[in-house]
């Protein structure tokens, strides 16, 4: 599974990112998990199935769903789950959604 997160700069979330690869590693999961600033999910459109957006960025969701389509949900990240950088907990939100839970 490729799982993307999206924040202002791509950097708060790739703390979660470094959990989430952890996690899916603890678990004999091979996932593809990154993260990039707000500006670059159109020219990542393909190359995710589940795009999480980190909570300061929760305002664009309705955009961003409407840019994504049909290609993957999308959703924000939990944000007691991101504030405390729980790896397990995000990485259970991405596959849920991914699964349609």
């Amino acid at each position: 599974m490729n799982i993307m997160l999206a924040c202002c700069a791509g950097m708060s979330t790739s703390l979660v990112v470094g959990k989430m690869e952890e996690e899916a590693k603890a678990q004999g999961k091979d996932y593809k998990i990154w993260a990039v600033e707000q500006g670059q999910i159109e020219s990542e459109l393909g190359n995710f199935d589940v795009l999480l957006l980190g909570p300061q960025v929760r305002h664009i969701q309705r955009k961003v769903t409407k840019l994504v389509g049909d290609k993957a949900p999308v959703a924000v990240i939990d944000a007691a789950a991101y504030g405390r950088c729980d790896g397990a907990a995000v990485l259970k939100q991405a596959e849920d959604l991914v699964s349609g839970e």
